[in-house]
């Protein structure tokens, strides 16, 4: 995944000195190129263990890794993922249509970019393999989540979306070693989801997090870490893109299933071919 997305995504939770550094890594990335780890810090006005940790945060084993990321991602960058602008009050319809889909690519490219294929699969095969699925999350993210459940109950996977915090809590206590918690969270930080991950954990059940990318409280406890994006500064715009990220992963998992499992293409076709004659006798 590119180093400059892992930046942009987790600049919420940098500190004053890991700020200075990321921003000096996105404005003038190809000088980092010709920068020492010392050379670095002394440029940006920080100290050098606060280079180090700031690669380690982007989960790097260290400045020469990261360094390597920025150089990686500097050849094989194409586009300004940052093409649109913040929509206000005074764009036109068409403008503002403009900046709204340029806004969904940057954040659909982005957010492919931050998962690799190796944890897909990993979801996938949980997915695949549990008995149970409760799919949790509250607000957008439950919507999201119940959209979900209805792509996986069309391939015969008894998977669950609860909207509510306390039924989703008490349907957790009920799970065992061989179900599955998905928790959405944008921000990896609902508690009501902490609380239902932790539910699931106490009873041995597998988790996968479905968050923004970095360290949170809900992916630290998931056996599948799964990201999306959503770094919009508009508050309104924003949960438009969270969505839009969060639907991007799921699809990913929905037709990654369909395509491992000729029993789940069987079971579609029937379920697709049961709401069609409804359809044709309505």
């Amino acid at each position: 995944m590119s180093t400059f997305t892992k930046i942009k995504a987790v600049k919420d939770s940098l500190s004053s000195s890991e700020l200075k550094l990321a921003k000096f890594a996105l404005d003038s990335s190809n000088a980092i190129r010709e920068l020492s780890s010392q050379e670095l810090a002394n440029v940006v006005g920080v100290s050098q263990s606060s280079v180090v940790k700031f690669s380690q945060k982007l989960g790097y084993k260290g400045y020469p890794a990261f360094k390597m990321g920025v150089i990686d991602a500097l050849n094989t960058s194409t586009a300004n993922s940052n093409l649109h602008g913040k929509i206000t009050v005074n764009d036109g319809f068409a403008q503002m249509s403009d900046k709204l889909l340029s806004s969904k690519v940057s954040v659909l490219n982005e957010t492919r970019n931050l998962n690799d294929e190796k944890s897909l699969v990993a979801a996938v095969e949980l997915l695949k393999s549990s008995k149970r699925i409760l799919i949790c999350g509250l607000g957008g993210s439950a919507l999201v989540g119940k959209d979900f459940s209805y792509k996986l109950q069309k391939l015969g996977i008894l998977a669950i979306e609860e909207a509510d915090a306390h039924a989703q809590l008490a349907f957790a206590a009920t799970l065992g070693v061989n179900d599955l918690v998905f928790a959405i969270s944008e921000s990896g930080n609902t508690k009501e989801i902490i609380n239902v991950v932790s539910e699931a954990k106490h009873n041995n059940t597998k988790v996968i997090s479905l968050t923004r990318f970095g360290t949170t409280p809900i992916s630290d406890l998931a056996e599948v870490k799964l990201y999306s994006v959503a770094d919009e500064e508009s508050a309104r715009l924003s949960s438009i893109l969270a969505r839009t990220a969060q639907e991007f992963i799921i699809d990913i998992l929905f037709i990654a299933i369909t395509q491992s499992s000729r029993q789940g293409r069987q079971i579609l076709e029937k379920t697709n071919a049961v709401v069609s004659d409804f359809r044709r006798s309505s």
